[in-house]
């Protein structure tokens, strides 16, 4: 599946020959759903869950057995601009605490008996600073969307995908900025903690960064590579890969939908396997869901990245597997079905 000829071109290759869902397993899974000990619809949105994963699994039953976070980290020349409170070097450091099993999303991980796989993208090597130079060249972006195809293999029947990266919700905004329009200060938030002159800067950068590329940008790659970073590019691989592999998706925040955003702009169909895991408190975000027509499935008011948020819908996803399998019919269950 990795790409083998000019850069982004393979990519494009991938994203025309994207699957569409299994529309037999949805339907089986519709009737059952339609079968089970309830009213119509009266689990709601666990319902929708359940036939959701059926179509892109291909399977009437569909399975949450195996969920898989996948965690990319990179580290941003944008940094140097003064538009985090933190340090670059604390992108390593949080990567030590993934290790360690001392970090939120482990906890959530444990909770939910779901993998943690955490990826190094060269945080010793940060990509260029996007207010004087694009962040990587056509072809470093495109070998990085290729690791990240490569990294989710290994079985997953749900991938879960967050981020690490010190100054990448300065890169996400740029990168929706240049998408999308409007004002610079439409895309950027507190990310982790940005106030005063901190967010004053973030938001000179994101506005730099974009007229500095201005007139290159119609095309989603161009504005994902002079924009973006090593983890936007890895997880936009992983999405495109999982699709090809029907493994359903779930994003986690601002950063991680906006490398998604990238592949619905080349294809509105691209993101049909995916699932928001919850909406951040980056004030963009939710701003950025409704474009992709996203609804998320938790609102908790958290912006903490590294794909906690993502981690804890896994529960609501098992949950509606369990009740898509386990529940008996009325039939199995003698009881009478008045409709």
């Amino acid at each position: 599946m990795q790409p083998s000829g000019l850069p982004f071109d393979d990519i494009r290759q991938l994203i025309a020959t994207m699957p569409g869902p299994d529309e037999i397993a949805r339907d089986a899974a519709l009737e059952r759903q339609a079968q089970l000990l309830k009213p119509p619809g009266a689990l709601g949105r666990l319902e929708e869950i359940a036939v959701h994963l059926a179509a892109w699994q291909g399977k009437a039953i569909p399975t949450a057995a195996r969920p898989m976070v996948a965690v990319f980290a990179a580290n941003h020349g944008v940094a140097e601009q003064g538009v985090s409170p933190y340090p670059a070097s604390v992108t390593k450091e949080m990567l030590a605490a993934f290790t360690a099993g001392r970090a939120a999303v482990n906890q959530i991980c444990a909770t939910f008996d779901a993998g943690l796989r955490v990826f190094d993208l060269a945080l010793d090597i940060p990509t260029g600073d996007i207010t004087r130079e694009p962040a990587l060249d056509e072809r470093a972006c495109a070998a990085t969307m290729a690791f990240g195809m490569q990294a989710i293999a290994g079985g997953a029947d749900v991938l879960v995908l967050g981020e690490m990266g010190i100054a990448n919700t300065t890169v996400a905004a740029a990168l929706c900025h240049g998408l999308y329009g409007g004002a610079a200060e439409d895309w950027v938030g507190a990310g982790t903690g940005a106030e005063g002159d901190v967010l004053y800067r973030k938001t000179a950068a994101v506005r730099a960064a974009v007229a500095l590329n201005e007139g290159a940008l119609d095309d989603p790659l161009e504005v994902l590579r002079r924009l973006g970073g090593r983890e936007l590019a890895a997880i936009a691989g992983a999405i495109l890969s999982a699709r090809h592999e029907r493994v359903p998706v779930i994003l986690d925040g601002y950063v991680v939908t906006a490398a998604a955003a990238v592949l619905h702009a080349l294809d509105p169909s691209a993101l049909d396997h995916c699932l928001a895991g919850h909406v951040s408190a980056e004030q963009a975000h939710g701003r950025l869901l409704e474009k992709l027509g996203l609804r998320p499935l938790l609102d908790l008011g958290m912006r903490l990245g590294e794909g906690s948020g993502g981690a804890l819908a896994v529960g609501i996803i098992k949950a509606a597997v369990a009740a898509h399998k386990g529940m008996a019919t009325f039939a199995e269950a003698g009881v009478s079905d008045a409709r």
